[in-house]
């Protein structure tokens, strides 16, 4: 790779006085180009799925810096010292499409999403207006349809958002929108408390949004849950009448399809019960769960949330999209996200121009600058259909039947519950600590467990898979199975290999 360009340098910047010549130099960019897809190819994708690679080269931050060469100089540098740059940049990122890459809920990787979002970024468009993205406002509108009849909705709108995180604010905002109107030009003042129901478990987005808004985060009221993290109604419609009866204003209740830890689903029909008869905005947030829509077997742990006002969904996740893929889909058909957001810049939302001008959808949105996200999820969806993607979601529950079968096998580990999706949440109690229950020490032994495990898969470089305690419970592991790339014999692996690793504990 050294000796791939010993003529050639990074183009040096003409005198930006002189016009006759463009500063870049397309043929140069275009070879570049070329063997950065090489790499692309051949490091990320080829090896980075390859299970007998690792699934990280693990650096310390200090001298990880070093080998990358980070600093930015003055001059540009040679194309082969940039490539073996790209090359670094490969070798020492995490292969998040590796089978073995089990710790967050975005893994794996779809080709013809890939494909789509090389296509995105080399269009480099602003899905804001119809004449700079025809293509896109189209095809937003057509994925945004297809997402709404899972949901349950014939009627509706929505848009992608950058993340779920995003997706639920918007969700407070337009909640708080409808209720009181002259919030967006009056402000505050002059505003009642307003109150969001939610659960311990939910998404820490809902505190955020409520600091972000100026709702403010003692004004997020925790319902209670049960074992298995899931929403109690009894206790919900408890705390709003409670809420009321002290003279705040409920606003919302952002319920839960798929907590982030146990991949608990809240019960959405009781839930919309109690949010109609208080006449409170429900919003689901299904970032994770959400795409159990496309299954016919498991969709029932949804059930209900056609009921829902606002429903926030992540294809990134499940459906392996690629990030960042997320849209916030509402029932509402009164142009609600539009009346709330719109500012009508005359310089970009022209009312007089020569097409329909509701094509123009950034002024529902409170970006200016905002990605093309749909082709990606499109272009998958086009290539292995609905049923398809229901597939791989079915194939997900079947491997995670089969992991928790292998682990009640083996002596050693331990679920906290049997899982209700694909998060599997467990203890792995080394032979030291079995039978040892009952020792004081106990609890304090065991929440050591993880993260010594988690360091030494990461320095190996041979999994990775997340640890987390929750309320009372210390450490336990949390694996996430979904990925399209995995297997039985990957299953297999992870249990033996959490045993190499912590047999010595």
């Amino acid at each position: 790779m050294a000796d791939l360009f010993p003529h050639t340098q990074a183009k040096v910047p003409a005198d930006s006085r002189d016009l006759s010549e463009p500063l870049i130099d397309h043929a140069e960019g275009q070879l570049f180009l070329n063997e950065t897809f090489k790499i692309i190819v051949e490091d990320v994708l080829r090896k980075g799925t390859d299970v007998n690679e690792k699934v990280c080269e693990w650096k310390e931050p200090e001298e990880l810096a070093l080998l990358l060469d980070l600093e930015l100089r003055s001059t540009g540098e040679p194309q082969q010292r940039l490539l073996q740059r790209v090359k670094d940049v490969a070798k020492y990122s995490v292969k998040t499409s590796h089978p073995r890459f089990l710790n967050q809920q975005y893994a794996g990787v779809d080709y013809h999403s890939l494909s789509g979002r090389f296509l995105s970024e080399a269009l480099n468009t602003n899905l804001h207006t119809y004449e700079v993205a025809p293509v896109f406002v189209l095809m937003e509108n057509e994925v945004l349809r297809g997402l709404r009849h899972l949901v349950g909705w014939t009627e509706g709108d929505g848009l992608f958002w950058p993340g779920g995180s995003a997706s639920n604010m918007c969700a407070i905002n337009l909640a708080r929108y409808q209720l009181f109107p002259e919030v967006k030009s009056q402000g505050l003042f002059g505003l009642p408390r307003m109150t969001i129901f939610t659960s311990p478990e939910s998404h820490y987005s809902v505190k955020k949004g409520a600091a972000y808004l100026g709702i403010g985060t003692d004004n997020v009221i925790m319902v209670k849950v049960d074992d298995r993290g899931r929403m109690i109604p009894g206790d919900l419609d408890e705390k709003i009448t409670l809420a009321k009866s002290q003279g705040t204003v409920p606003l919302l209740v952002s319920c839960t399809s798929g907590t982030t830890v146990q991949g608990a689903f809240d019960p959405l029909d009781q839930i919309a019960d109690i949010c109609e008869k208080h006449q409170i905005w429900m919003h689901v947030d299904a970032a994770w769960g959400g795409s159990v829509l496309f299954s016919k077997q498991h969709r029932h742990l949804m059930k209900g949330v056609d009921r829902a006002n606002s429903v926030g969904w992540n294809p990134h996740k499940m459906l392996v999209a690629g990030l960042q893929c997320s849209v916030l889909l509402l029932k509402d058909t009164t142009n609600l996200l539009r009346q709330c957001h719109t500012t009508n810049a005359t310089y970009l939302f022209q009312q007089d121009k020569f097409y329909d001008v509701s094509l123009d959808i950034g002024d529902k949105s409170v970006q200016c600058g905002r990605k093309v996200d749909c082709l990606k999820l499109w272009l998958m969806w086009k290539a292995v259909g609905t049923d398809g993607l229901a597939q791989r979601i079915d194939k997900a529950f079947l491997h995670v039947g089969y992991l928790v079968e292998q682990m009640k096998k083996r002596e050693g580990f331990h679920l906290l519950d049997e899982p209700e999706f694909v998060n599997v949440c467990f203890w792995y109690i080394p032979p030291s600590l079995r039978g040892k229950e009952g020792d004081a020490d106990y609890q304090d032994r065991l929440a050591k467990v993880a993260p010594v495990i988690k360091e030494r898969m990461v320095k190996q470089g041979t999994m990775m898979v997340g640890y987390q305690p929750l309320g009372n419970r210390v450490n336990f592991f949390r694996v996430i199975v979904f990925s399209p790339l995995v297997s039985q014999k990957d299953m297999d692996f992870f249990l033996n290999e959490i045993e190499r690793l912590g047999n010595d504990l």
